[in-house]
């Protein structure tokens, strides 16, 4: 197989369904609550993201999980589970022609899953689980692999490289912050484009960025006034899309509640990331050395 090719861009096409992700493509953003909480909150939520996307011309695939697999208490609500989640999900699919995507926990999922999505996501607690990623590699569906809080971007190549050797070229990266201390996470702009240097796009999570794991005692807490700031800069640092959590009433959501966007507020920020990104499709190529050789060169210097 193919090994992973660093050359400071995307050097692999990835197709979502009809949907082609780079720079020279509509800008991609994947949305949607949190968890399936329930059917009314779940089409709401899509019928609303697709209006939104044909008013404002970008690539939507909607988002929610049928499980969340590493809430972090036993008590938590976690979603409906495999058999009804991919349900709503083909609900989704047929009645608005939306593509979807949704996160897998265990080899087991991924045959079933893979008849159902367009994108099967691994957690970024998951990002080293070989077996895992060669599951859902091998369903021949795009995977996306988010960036675990513990590993470095330069790391990730290593992910990519296992769904190459399944013989799938079709992954991209997620960036959803690095652990910062107890209960915190930094995002480090510099990751985008040295995970890009693997060949693959990257994605930025504007939600669980600002998240603050297991901040609340027996729930994550979340600092969602920062999503505007942490969204735009990853935009600028030249992401290829962003992933956000949108639900319509956050305060009441069962999960996430305290990172998710508004959907009342969601258009006004999608406006705001798609002028940045035009800013930046106009601005010249800067032919800068490697991320990966810069960082090399730095951690080799003497002092």
């Amino acid at each position: 197989m193919s090994e992973v090719e660093p050359g400071g861009s995307v050097s692999v096409t990835v197709k979502i369904g009809s949907i082609e992700i780079g720079v020279e493509n509509p800008f991609l953003i994947i949305a949607g609550p949190c968890v399936m909480e329930n059917w009314d909150i779940v089409y709401k939520t899509a019928r609303q993201l697709s209006d939104i996307a044909n008013r404002r011309k970008f690539s939507l695939v909607f988002k929610s999980s049928f499980d969340k697999a590493n809430r972090t208490s036993i008590n938590s609500y976690r979603g409906p589970g495999l058999e009804e989640g991919l349900v709503m999900l083909k609900e989704i699919k047929a009645k608005l022609g939306l593509h979807v995507l949704t996160d897998i926990h265990e080899v087991e999922q991924c045959r079933k899953a893979g008849e159902v999505l367009d994108v099967l996501q691994i957690p970024a607690f998951l990002c080293r689980q070989t077996d895992l990623i060669v599951a859902a590699a091998k369903t021949g569906k795009c995977v996306n692999i988010k960036k675990g809080q513990f590993v470095a971007p330069d790391d990730m190549k290593n992910a990519v490289q296992k769904v190459f050797d399944s013989g799938n070229k079709n992954v991209f990266l997620t960036e959803r912050g690095t652990t910062f201390g107890y209960n915190n996470l930094v995002v480090d702009m510099r990751s985008i484009p040295m995970m890009q240097n693997h060949g693959v796009p990257v994605i930025f999570d504007a939600t669980h960025s600002v998240q603050l794991p297991g901040g609340g005692g027996t729930v994550s807490a979340g600092l969602r006034q920062f999503v505007p700031h942490l969204t735009r800069a990853a935009v600028a640092a030249g992401c290829d899309g962003v992933f956000m959590e949108v639900h319509p009433n956050p305060d009441e959501a069962k999960s996430d509640g305290p990172n998710q966007v508004p959907l009342a507020q969601v258009e006004d920020l999608i406006d705001q990331i798609l002028k940045v990104r035009e800013l930046v499709k106009s601005l010249p190529e800067l032919r800068l050395p490697e991320a990966g050789k810069c960082m090399e060169v730095a951690m080799n210097a003497q002092v």
